[in-house]
């Protein structure tokens, strides 16, 4: 915690102009605004599905899409945390993905198609068994109240699992 504080402070205090005139969102942004509001999931793996509730919301001064969500997965109460943006220095979205099931986090970083509505990221996180895995995700949105997501891992052509999101009304 204290490196946190340390880079924040070192931040403030060497970039003055750049605090005043900080990043703002741009139209990269709004793809992930779109998602702002609460939704009803399943999530289905090995046959078995499971049912759970995300919140998202533009946070942040409007730079990162939070995400909140807590569900039953396959019997155990699972929860996690999201971070998602557009980093304009790497031309990318960004993604970290914190839950329940394990100390380590989930990085990715990708595109967003805006013909096909996807956005496609991979990167690294934890590993069924603990070690790093590569990670792919695939987010399609049909309309405004839809999100069809795919996770692979490890190179994998048939995903380990999807998550149908419903927006609720």
């Amino acid at each position: 915690m204290r490196t946190i504080a340390a880079v924040a402070v070192a931040a403030v205090m060497t970039a003055p102009a750049a605090a005043q005139d900080g990043p703002k969102p741009g139209p990269e942004h709004d793809v992930l605004k779109k998602m702002a509001g609460t939704w009803d999931l399943t999530l289905s793996a090995g046959g078995m599905e499971s049912k759970g509730t995300v919140v998202y919301k533009m946070d942040l001064g409007g730079l990162w899409l939070t995400s909140t969500l807590e569900s039953e997965l396959f019997g155990t109460k699972f929860s996690g945390r999201g971070l998602d943006s557009y980093d304009p220095a790497k031309k990318k979205y960004v993604s970290i993905w914190v839950d329940s099931m394990s100390a380590s986090p989930l990085v990715m970083e990708g595109t967003y198609d805006a013909a096909k509505k996807t956005m496609t990221q991979e990167g690294t996180g934890p590993g069924p068994d603990g070690k790093p895995a590569k990670y792919k995700s695939v987010s399609e949105t049909p309309d405004d109240n839809t999100i069809k997501f795919a996770m692979y891992m490890g190179g994998g052509t048939d995903p380990a699992f999807t998550i149908l999101y419903k927006r609720k009304k």
